[in-house]
């Protein structure tokens, strides 16, 4: 069927392409009204909160005149992803008065951790734990000037409670149960006097001797099947290569194809590092592990240095805007509607592991050259499905590209030296 124009041509396509095309268009419109809306409830619910304090990069400096309470909370809660976090005394200032804990979102600034209810805090002047009140109890050494001070969780109990837990210097010094809530808790840090000064780790990681038994810190290694110069601890990615040459090239590919179900994540970079030489994107699952995503054939990225797009070639596109420390880049796949994974459509599970054996074939791959890495993946393209990237809640662009055998897989490189990323791997399931 073809339908006729006031000129007396007709076009030169079915009107059911149209018709698809006429979709597609819609359904992307609303991937990105959903992205948008999506990232406007985070920028209200993820904001960090601070009063009679001063932030600079990761310092954070009492700015009060020692009669009130100075208080930072976090943007983000603490999650199973992201257990832990310390404070390293800088500067006890005059009296020391330092407070390390949890609290809730909107806790009242004028007030040290551990004070109000649903909150507690260990306090560096008298190694006491406040929770909940104003009187604190005994419990563990006092803290100075270069001591560290951690606080985590523990969501591993069976009886409904939440443990929280407290070290100095990476050492244990004791915990706490408290009632489970549908509250999350958020990393604060409390002041009360002039000078006292603390370097802020958000990202810190700890775990218990293995004599004792518990390890309290997830490092989600299991997240991803393949890390190449490329360090994890919680959902933060560092890049650990030497960062001398363009064979130096840190690469992470997600342990689990992007399928219907999930068909998006997204990392924020937190250190641009030397040259900011980061990647986003989408690989097959034999992807050559010193080549950045886009270079080679399956793949497709958006590079952060220079805002252009790879597709397969060592040579990309303009594509948007370059990307800095702070920004949040963002990938997806838009499937055709009546898309299915080959085998069926129960990927609930993502149970991928058993029929590929990837620690074998991932041997006998790195065993190879990459040029044998090359020729092995040229002929696996199949299904058309759109890919589109995103910067800071705002779609960038999209390219319709072929979804290798097996399909395509979160990647992200990197390559130079201070280069950090946290990552997201399902931002829209919650």
């Amino acid at each position: 069927m073809f339908l006729p124009l006031g000129s007396g041509q007709a076009l030169s396509r079915p009107l059911f392409v149209y018709m698809d095309d006429i979709n597609l268009h819609y359904r992307f419109l609303n991937w990105r009204r959903r992205i948008r809306e999506i990232r406007e409830v985070r920028a209200v619910r993820h904001r960090e909160r601070l009063k009679r304090m001063l932030r600079d990069g990761d310092v954070l400096r009492y700015h009060g005149n020692s009669d009130e309470v100075g208080c930072f909370v976090a943007a983000r809660p603490l999650s199973r992803r992201n257990r832990y976090f310390e404070v390293t005394i800088i500067d006890t200032g005059v009296r020391g008065m330092i407070a390390v804990g949890l609290v809730p979102q909107f806790y009242k600034l004028d007030h040290q951790p551990g004070w109000l209810p649903h909150s507690v805090a260990f306090h560096a002047d008298d190694g006491k734990l406040y929770n909940g009140n104003t009187i604190g109890q005994q419990f563990g050494p006092k803290c100075c000037r270069g001591d560290r001070i951690g606080c985590g969780i523990s969501l591993d109990s069976d009886d409904g409670q939440l443990t929280v837990f407290f070290t100095k210097n990476g050492k244990d010094v004791g915990s706490v149960e408290l009632p489970a809530s549908p509250d999350a808790l958020y990393p604060a840090v409390g002041m009360h006097s002039l000078g006292e000064e603390v370097l802020l780790d958000l990202n810190a990681e700890w775990e218990m001797d293995e004599e004792d038994g518990e390890m309290i810190v997830d490092s989600h290694e299991e997240d991803w099947s393949r890390l190449h110069d490329v360090s994890v601890a919680g959902t933060l990615l560092e890049y650990v290569g030497k960062g001398k040459s363009i064979m130096d090239v840190g690469l992470a590919q997600a342990r689990r194809p992007i399928n219907t179900r999930f068909h998006y994540y997204e990392l924020e970079i937190t250190d641009a590092g030397e040259k900011c030489y980061i990647a986003l994107g989408l690989a097959r699952r034999d992807y050559p592990k010193n080549r950045h995503p886009g270079w080679s054939r399956g793949s497709i990225a958006y590079h952060a240095d220079d805002g252009k797009l790879f597709h397969g070639s060592g040579v990309g596109e303009p594509f948007g805007p370059r990307c800095f420390e702070g920004d949040i880049m963002g990938c997806g796949i838009m499937f055709p509607r009546d898309f299915n994974l080959d085998g069926g459509d129960d990927v609930d599970d993502w149970d991928f592991d058993e029929s590929s054996k990837p620690s074998e074939v991932q041997n006998d791959l790195y065993a190879n050259n990459e040029d044998e890495e090359e020729e092995e993946g040229e002929d696996l393209e199949g299904k058309k499905v759109t890919v589109f990237f995103t910067r800071n809640g705002k779609v960038v662009g999209r390219r319709e590209v072929a979804l290798p055998v097996g399909g395509f897989y979160p990647t992200i490189g990197m390559m130079s030296t201070g280069e950090k990323v946290r990552v997201d791997l399902h931002p829209l399931s919650g």
